[in-house]
């Protein structure tokens, strides 16, 4: 193939569920070439600006936000934006020259992966949702490859550059053979109580949360206990109705150890969540999140629902009827048993494995 090391530019983000697949993929490559020079291209002040360098990785930004819906100051300036992290783009793919450009959604990728393909460079990008992006859809003649994780994405995209992937997930999450009487110990819960896992992002999902605290008593009053992520804005609040049953954390950095003693799960519908939850085949509830773009999350989770995979209740419905939902299906042996068969189908462990190398066979094309 080459003598020389590869380079690779890998751009996107905005969010963790752009971030981890894009170090994932990175990760993966690197097992196959150990010494492929990475280059990640995000946005300036978005989240990867640090979970990028914290992994290992050089990053640089652009100076691009996303679409504003509102007229304003900020919509009129944002054409010129775009044109300026344009031309920066070409200057970055210009000067480190890579063998292939790698996009996975989010502001940054949109310029990056147009000035990639304006210097003919291997381009291929990663759609994690069942509803396409905005910058993917607009990627979509570019690219040699289209990497996907649900069915049906030929209604967004050219089907001969499509291949179903699935989503990566965290490495840490891939480990299913936890000690399940040390993790009850390490969050200080009881083995013979069911658990219930709530998780909202890391920044935390306000409808989550003020459904678990208006019903906290009744849980307790049930007999289950609950594992309560709240996120950064809300801990205080879910802090003040911690006991014994209910155990509150700001951000859970054990996930494997929280994923293995949970009966039940409450999360919002990003896909790299439904990833991780489908490889452990946990029975879920989905709240999709109501502010992302093209309400994708409510997508994602009715491609569970018709598959008998999930439970889906709305944003709307989630303070009246969420907890008694989770409580029916705690208790429902049978209903958890099928959602752990079915959601088995949404699992690709190996993804990252499978566009590594895609992006290899593009290079040697």
């Amino acid at each position: 193939m080459h003598n020389r090391p590869l380079k690779i530019i890998i751009s996107g983000g905005g969010t963790g569920g752009h971030i981890f697949p894009a170090i994932a993929i990175a990760q993966a490559i690197q097992k196959l070439h150990p010494d492929t020079e990475f280059l990640f291209v995000g946005a300036n002040g978005r989240m990867e600006m640090e979970k990028v360098p914290a992994a290992g990785y050089k990053i640089v930004g652009l100076d691009i936000s996303g679409l504003q819906r509102q007229l304003s100051m900020k919509l009129l300036w944002w054409p010129v934006q775009v044109l300026l992290a344009t031309m920066k783009a070409k200057k970055i793919v210009k000067e480190f020259n890579p063998d292939a450009a790698i996009g996975v959604g989010g502001y940054a990728s949109g310029p990056t992966l147009q000035a990639a393909a304006g210097y003919g460079v291997p381009s291929l990008i990663h759609e994690q949702n069942s509803f396409a992006g905005i910058t993917n859809k607009l990627l979509k003649n570019k690219v040699s490859r289209i990497c996907v994780a649900f069915d049906g994405m030929e209604k967004f995209f050219p089907k001969e550059r499509l291949i179903k992937t699935g989503n990566p997930i965290r490495k840490e999450i891939l480990n299913k053979d936890v000690e399940k009487a040390a993790a009850y110990s390490f969050f200080g819960l009881d083995p013979a109580k069911k658990t219930i896992l709530v998780i909202g992002g890391s920044l935390g999902a306000r409808t989550i949360n003020e459904s678990i605290f208006d019903k906290s008593e009744h849980l307790e009053k049930e007999g289950v206990q609950v594992l309560w992520q709240t996120g950064k804005w809300y801990y205080n609040i879910g802090k003040s109705a911690e006991t014994e049953a209910i155990k509150v954390h700001e951000f859970i950095y054990r996930m494997d150890l929280a994923y293995a003693i949970a009966d039940v799960v409450i999360s919002r519908a990003g896909a790299i969540s439904i990833a991780e939850i489908a490889y452990l085949q946990k029975p879920v509830i989905l709240v999709p999140s109501p502010n992302v773009a093209e309400d994708h999350q409510t997508k994602n989770a009715e491609a569970l629902v018709k598959e008998d995979a999930a439970m889906l209740v709305t944003d709307a419905e989630a303070k009246n009827n969420l907890v008694y939902i989770a409580l029916g299906l705690i208790h429902d042996e049978a209903k958890k048993e099928q959602m752990r068969r079915n959601i088995l189908h949404f699992s690709s462990p190996n993804a990252p494995e499978v566009i590594a190398n895609e992006v290899l066979k593009l290079i040697k094309e």
